[in-house]
């Protein structure tokens, strides 16, 4: 398929079942840089920003033993480690060259320079054709390396998440895209037991592009299940993950309730009541899984069978819904409603571009005040549909809006809290896009400028916070500082309405300055809004009572 020739594959030569290999985008090698990163260990300060930021996981970060270093190519680079947490291993940021699109996002992001010479950062951009052979023997080596074991992370933050292995890779997607951050740290974070319900757009797109699929596996085999539905039903495609996988886990619960004479009572004791709420917890509860069957292989009976394949369902898995604003906010809006209504433990990931930008750039209910959009040519008359606010008034669900561009630490802990919370969660993501009209190399600054200014909010909303007495709703941002109008010029969806028609223009940036300051003042009171908490005997919102 890669060399054009698909149509000489018979029928047979696709597996019936409809599922498709994984990890086949390492294969593609596109070599579309000009520049790439170049690492200067002597001045990084190893804070892993260039790595999470990378669109296309072409940058990965490393901590391992010295002696792994034994058959070294020449131009391998490695330091010290200088964090406490990892003392005595060595250090690499190393670059795939031909993967990397040479956006520029990593050299922008990164905020280490050299004192001497201002210019230049620990990561800079060459000419990529005189390092490629090089670098691509020092990527197959880096690759090489020891990944680190989960359970030995000190701190799963921003930059403890990087030294995980993404298993979304090298995806086809835009020079400098700002959703497929999100992605790579969704998988870095829960991929080994990940199920991705993905709704058609352009997450879709480069998520499940054929031949070269950019989703993967770790050494172990394992890594996320994803699956595509439509717009309109994406949310209740990605429930009926959730109840299938609660029946299979009640199912192996009762099985192993009932063979507990044959399985051992220990045994049974621990997998029932395993904690699985920390890395070390779910490999932990592998290793009793993987004791289990081999108890059961020794055993004949269909009971003994049935369990066999059922398992693995308990170890702990993680269900996200996947999609775009258009999805999120208007065409699957009943459907996500739907599920966040309910009492499931379902996490929903919305990569907010605020418009249609797989399928011609239409507004939607995303679009803010003032954008240039098909249907809305002469600049969007009213202002942004608030989908956090109204998950919020449920109460029952975890809600945050992030921006890594903003604050990296906050969009990791949501991920984290998100995942964690034993009910429906929601995180609206901001995500520039090429439809904003402007550099994507400057995508970090403009999501910070973003939040400066109050145009998009940072905030967690987590309903566990109730039992303790405190407001649910906390603010990450504080009062805006810089002129909403300065984002706004930055963009030529919102430009071209000034050259169009000015005193129109003039009209959206001063409405769009009240929205963030009005915006700011009620967020900051409910921000200060604690509820009390009545007993009652039904189970009430998940982790509380009332």
């Amino acid at each position: 398929m890669m060399a054009g020739k698909g149509d000489l594959l018979p029928v047979s030569a696709f597996p019936v079942d409809g599922t498709w290999p994984v990890g086949t985008a390492k294969w593609e090698k596109r070599n579309l840089a000009l520049e790439i990163p170049v690492w200067d260990p002597k001045i990084c300060i190893q804070c892993n920003q260039c790595a999470l930021v990378c669109p296309h996981a072409a940058i990965r970060a490393k901590a391992y033993e010295p002696e792994a270093l034994a058959s070294q190519p020449s131009t391998f680079k490695s330091t010290p480690y200088k964090g406490n947490e990892y003392k005595g291993k060595l250090f690499t940021i190393q670059v795939a060259p031909e993967d990397c699109t040479g956006c520029n996002l990593c050299v922008n992001v990164c905020p280490a320079k050299d004192r001497t010479n201002p210019k230049h950062k620990a990561i800079d951009m060459h000419p990529q054709a005189p390092l490629r052979d090089a670098e691509r023997d020092n990527y197959d080596f880096f690759l090489g390396l020891p990944e680190m074991k989960r359970a030995d992370i000190v701190r799963l933050d921003h930059k403890g998440s990087q030294f995980l292995e993404p298993l979304f890779e090298y995806s086809g997607a835009c020079n400098g895209c700002g959703e497929t951050p999100y992605l790579k740290l969704l998988t870095q974070l829960f991929g080994d037991r990940l199920l991705i319900a993905n709704a058609t757009g352009c997450s879709s797109i480069y998520g499940g592009n054929l031949p070269t699929t950019p989703y993967t596996t770790n050494r172990d085999g394992r890594g996320p299940a994803w699956a595509n539905s439509l717009f309109e039903d994406n949310a209740e495609f990605g429930l009926g993950f959730r109840l299938a996988l609660d029946a299979h886990l009640a199912a192996a619960r009762t099985l192993v309730e009932r063979m507990a004479p044959q399985i051992g009572d220990n045994l049974v004791k621990e997998l029932l009541g395993a904690d699985q709420s920390s890395e070390a917890g779910i490999v932990t509860q592998r290793e009793r899984v993987a004791a289990l069957q081999g108890k059961l292989a020794g055993l004949a009976s269909a009971e003994s069978r049935r369990l066999q394949t059922l398992a693995d369902y308990l170890v702990k898995k993680s269900v996200w819904l996947v999609g775009g604003d258009g999805w999120a906010y208007d065409i699957g809006y009943g459907g996500l409603d739907h599920v966040l209504a309910g009492r499931w433990d379902i996490n929903v990931l919305v990569l907010d571009t605020e418009v249609y930008s797989n399928t011609g750039g239409q507004q939607s209910k995303a679009t803010p005040l003032g954008a240039s959009a098909k249907f809305a040519a002469a600049g969007k008359p009213v202002g942004k549909k608030d989908l956090g606010l109204l998950a919020n008034m449920y109460g029952h669900v975890y809600v945050a809006r992030v921006a890594f561009g903003a604050k990296m630490l906050q969009t990791t802990q949501a991920f984290l809290e998100a995942e964690a919370y034993p009910g429906p969660s929601l995180i609206i993501a901001y995500s520039h896009c090429i439809a904003h009209g402007y550099d994507m190399a400057q995508g970090a600054a403009q999501q910070k400028l973003a939040v400066d200014s109050g145009v998009w909010p940072l905030y967690r909303f987590d309903p566990q916070r109730l039992v303790k007495g405190e407001p649910p709703l906390h603010l990450d941002y504080g009062p805006p500082k810089a002129k909403v109008a300065d984002y706004m010029r930055n963009e030529s969806r919102f430009r071209m309405i000034e050259r169009a028609d000015p005193a129109r223009f003039k009209h959206f940036l001063e409405e769009s300055q009240a929205a963030a300051q009005r915006r700011y003042a009620v967020y900051q009171q409910l921000a200060g809004i604690t509820v009390p908490v009545i007993e009652t005997e039904d189970e009430g919102s998940p982790g509380t009572k009332g």
